[in-house]
C-alpha cells in the first residue's frame, strides 16, 4: 500500500508539472494555431534565471518565481514581435522550422551564459521536508506543485471561458479580419496570449524543477512530452490537457517505479493507442 501510495502522490505532482508547462503550449497550438516548439526552451529560461536569482541574488524562493516569469516575459515579448508575428497563420513546417531554429539558439544563449551545468533551485523552507497526514508523509513540494496545477487550470479556465479576454481571443482565431473589424486589437490579443503562455512555462520550469530537472538540453530533452502531451490531450482544451497531463503522468510514473528497465515505453505506448482512438485527442477541437 505504501508503494501505491507513494506511487499516486509521485504521479499526480508530476502530471500536474506537465500540465502547468504544456497548458501554455496547448493555448498557442489550439487557439493561436501556433506550433510553438520553442516552448520547452522559456520553461528552462524560467528555470534557469530562477536558479540565479535564489543562488547568486539570495532571493527567496517566491521572489525567485516572480522573477524567472517576468523575466522570460520580458525576453518572449521582443520574440514574438519581431519572429512569432511573422508566422501566424503560415503552413505549419513553416512554424516548426522557424520554433526549433529559436529552441537552439536559446539553447546556445543560454549555455554560453549560464554555464553547460545542471542549475538546481533551492526551495522555500515551508516547501522542505514532508507532510504527516497520520498514515503517511507526503513531500510538502509534491502538495504544492499539486496545488499550482488546479490552481492554473481554474484561472486559465475562467480567463479564456468567462471573460471579455477570451471572448476576444476565441473571436481572433475564428475570423481575425471580422474581430479587427468590430474593434478588436488582434495583435495585442495574441502578444498577451503568448506572454500568458510563456509565463505559465516558465512558472512550471521553476515549480516542476525538482522533477524535471534544469539542465542545458531541457528544451530538447522534453520537447516531445510537452507535444505530446497537447496532442492527446487536445490542442486549446484545458480540460483535456489536464486529463492528459494526470493519465500519462500516471502510466509513465507507474512504469518507472516497477519497470524502469522499460524507460518511457509505457508512457509512449499509451500515447500511440490514445491517438488511434482519438485522433483529434481526448478533448480535441474540430478544425
Amino acid at each position: 500500500m505504501q508503494t501505491v501510495f507513494s506511487i499516486a502522490v509521485d504521479a499526480l505532482a508530476y502530471g500536474m508539472v506537465l500540465f502547468v508547462i504544456s497548458i501554455g503550449l496547448s493555448v498557442t497550438m489550439g487557439l493561436m494555431r501556433v506550433v510553438n516548439l520553442a516552448h520547452g526552451a522559456f520553461a528552462m529560461i524560467g528555470g534557469y534565471i530562477a536558479s540565479y536569482a535564489a543562488r547568486d541574488l539570495g532571493l527567496g524562493y517566491a521572489m525567485a518565481i516572480i522573477a524567472a516569469v517576468v523575466a522570460t516575459i520580458i525576453i518572449a515579448i521582443p520574440l514574438e514581435r519581431f519572429l512569432y508575428r511573422r508566422i501566424y497563420g503560415a503552413p505549419e513546417l513553416i512554424q516548426v522550422l522557424m520554433t526549433i531554429g529559436i529552441t537552439f539558439c536559446i539553447i546556445g544563449i543560454a549555455n554560453y551564459l549560464m554555464g553547460p551545468t545542471l542549475k538546481t533551485i533551492p526551495l522555500a523552507a515551508a516547501l522542505q521536508g514532508s507532510a504527516d497526514l497520520g498514515f503517511r508523509t507526503i513531500p510538502v513540494h509534491r502538495l504544492f506543485a499539486i496545488l499550482c496545477g488546479i490552481a492554473v487550470a481554474l484561472a486559465l479556465w475562467f480567463a479564456i471561458e468567462r471573460t471579455s479576454f477570451g471572448v476576444k481571443l476565441r473571436a481572433s482565431v475564428d475570423d481575425a479580419a471580422m474581430a479587427a473589424a468590430l474593434g478588436v486589437r488582434t495583435e495585442i490579443i495574441y502578444a498577451v496570449s503568448f506572454a500568458i503562455a510563456v509565463g505559465l512555462a516558465a512558472f512550471g520550469g521553476v515549480v516542476g524543477a525538482e522533477l524535471l530537472p534544469v539542465e542545458p538540453y531541457y528544451a530538447l530533452r522534453y520537447m516531445v512530452t510537452f507535444l505530446v502531451v497537447v496532442s492527446v490531450g487536445g490542442a486549446g482544451s484545458i480540460p483535456g490537457a489536464l486529463i492528459a497531463c494526470l493519465l500519462l503522468g500516471a502510466i509513465d510514473t507507474t512504469g518507472r517505479y516497477l519497470m524502469p528497465e522499460f524507460g518511457e515505453f509505457f508512457f509512449y505506448l499509451a500515447v500511440i493507442a490514445i491517438i488511434c482512438v482519438f485522433p483529434r485527442g481526448l478533448a480535441g477541437r474540430a478544425k
